[in-house]
């Protein structure tokens, strides 16, 4: 599986209070939610993204409350995957239970700017910022997670076993 797309940059520390507003939390609306995924930390973000798109983020990506809203919004936004330093354990469950693909790469995360186009081989892990000509190795995601990610999440993943 390949992914491809324009990067939206941010730093460290992101918490879920920023992806997805708490006084959005009323509705389980994925459209709903991806119409104010990021805007408290990016105003334009939801008018900026298309997509395919990329996030690319420093450390502790998704950090603070345990809600499952924001991987939903992100994904619903229309992020094809998250490149972080680092993600709060919780959030990268959460992400990957409903199939959004999310990968740690320390190097990527550095050395990738915002706007930049990145491609991304979910099969071996290798990041290519093809704007800077640049590669990065980040640990390709094991079968059962390929599948839970292809399958859309792990409910839709279990209905298929």
């Amino acid at each position: 599986m390949i992914a491809k797309g324009k990067v939206h940059k941010y730093g460290d520390n992101v918490d879920t209070d920023v992806i997805i507003p708490a006084r959005y939390l009323n509705t389980s609306d994925h459209k709903e939610l991806a119409a104010h995924c990021m805007e408290d930390i990016d105003k334009d973000f939801v008018k900026k993204v298309k997509t395919g798109d990329i996030i690319v983020a420093n450390q502790n990506f998704g950090c603070g409350s345990s809600r499952e809203h924001a991987p939903i919004a992100i994904k619903a936004s229309g992020i094809s995957c998250v490149i972080a330093s680092t993600f709060a354990r919780i959030f990268y469950r959460n992400a990957i239970n409903i199939g959004l693909p999310i990968l740690e790469c320390e190097q990527a995360a550095k050395n990738i700017d915002d706007g930049d186009e990145v491609e991304i081989n979910f099969d071996t892990g290798v990041i290519c910022n093809v704007t800077k000509n640049a590669c990065y190795q980040a640990e390709p995601f094991p079968e059962f997670i390929k599948e839970i990610i292809n399958s859309g999440g792990l409910l839709k993943s279990l209905k298929n076993k």
